[in-house]
C-alpha cells in the first residue's frame, strides 16, 4: 500500500505539472506576452478575470488527482491483468502503435460526445458540468476545470480504452498528452488555424477553437471534442459555426477565407 501511495503521488505530480506546462505556455504567449499583437486572433471580445483563472486552476488540481487515481488503478493494481494493455512491443505489429493511438482518439471522441451531452441534461448540469461552464470565455486553464464528479466521468475513458483496445502503456500515456494539447487548443480563446484550412476537406472533419468556444458561449451544441461528425450526425452542430469561424479568420487575415 505504501508503494501504491508513492506511485499515486508521483503520477499526480506528473499529471499536474503536465497540465501547468501545456496550459501555461499558451496562456503566457496569448494572454501575457503577445496579448496585443494576437488580439485579432481572439474569439470573444469579453475578457476573463484573474478570479476566473484561479478558479479554473483550483478545479484542475482536483481533476488531475482524479485522473492520477484512475491511471494508477489501471496501470499499477491487479486490475491491469484484466485489461488489454500489453508491455511487450513485439506482441503486436509495429504499425499497430500509431493505429491504436488514432483509434483511441476516435473512441474518445465518441465517448466524450455522449458523456458530454448527458452532462448537459438539466438534472445533471447544475450538479456537475456547471463548474466547467462557469468559464463562459474559456482560457487554456479551463481544460481540466471540472467538478470532481465530471472529472471521474472524463477520466473514465481511460478505463474504456484499457478494456476495449489493445494498447501499450506508452501509447496510453501519449493519448493523454495529445488529448490535453487538443483540449487546451479548444479552450484557448484564440483561433490559430491557418487560412488554408477553411477550403480543405479537413475543415469538414476536425473541430477548431472557434467550434468549442461557441459551446462555452452558447451553452449548447458542438458537444464533440476532436471531430465534427457526431454533431453533424445528431444535428447538434451550432448553425452559426461556419459563419463565426469565417468572421474570426477574416478578422485575422483581412479577407474572406471560404471559396465563393
Amino acid at each position: 500500500m505504501e508503494q501504491l501511495v508513492k506511485t499515486l503521488a508521483a503520477i499526480f505530480s506528473i499529471t499536474l505539472i503536465r497540465y501547468v506546462v501545456l496550459a501555461g505556455i499558451p496562456f503566457l504567449i496569448f494572454y501575457i506576452l503577445l496579448s496585443t499583437s494576437t488580439a485579432k486572433y481572439k474569439i470573444q471580445n469579453r475578457t476573463a478575470t484573474k478570479k476566473d483563472f484561479f478558479r479554473e486552476i483550483m478545479h484542475s488540481g482536483s481533476s488531475s488527482l482524479v485522473f492520477a487515481i484512475i491511471s494508477v488503478i489501471i496501470l499499477f493494481t491487479p486490475l491491469k491483468s484484466y485489461t488489454l494493455l500489453y508491455t511487450d512491443f513485439n506482441a503486436f505489429p509495429l504499425w499497430w502503435v500509431p493505429v491504436s493511438l488514432v483509434l483511441s482518439l476516435v473512441i474518445h471522441d465518441t465517448y466524450f460526445y455522449w458523456m458530454h451531452r448527458t452532462l448537459h441534461h438539466k438534472k445533471l448540469f447544475r450538479f456537475t458540468h456547471k463548474v466547467h461552464h462557469q468559464s463562459v470565455n474559456p482560457s487554456p486553464w479551463t481544460s481540466y476545470s471540472f467538478h470532481i464528479l465530471e472529472a471521474v466521468a472524463e477520466g473514465g475513458v481511460l478505463v474504456v480504452l484499457a478494456f476495449t483496445l489493445p494498447m501499450h502503456p506508452d501509447v496510453l500515456i501519449s493519448f493523454t498528452v495529445i488529448s490535453l494539447i487538443i483540449n487546451v487548443y479548444g479552450h484557448l480563446g484564440y483561433e490559430i488555424m491557418p487560412k488554408g484550412l477553411r477550403n480543405s476537406f479537413i475543415f469538414e472533419i476536425i473541430n477548431t477553437s472557434v467550434y468549442h468556444n461557441l459551446h462555452h458561449s452558447k451553452f449548447k451544441g458542438n458537444y464533440s471534442l476532436y471531430f465534427r461528425w457526431w454533431d453533424k450526425l445528431m444535428k447538434t452542430e451550432n448553425p452559426d459555426y461556419v459563419k463565426e469561424y469565417d468572421r474570426i479568420q477574416e478578422q485575422r487575415f483581412g479577407s474572406k477565407t471560404a471559396v465563393a
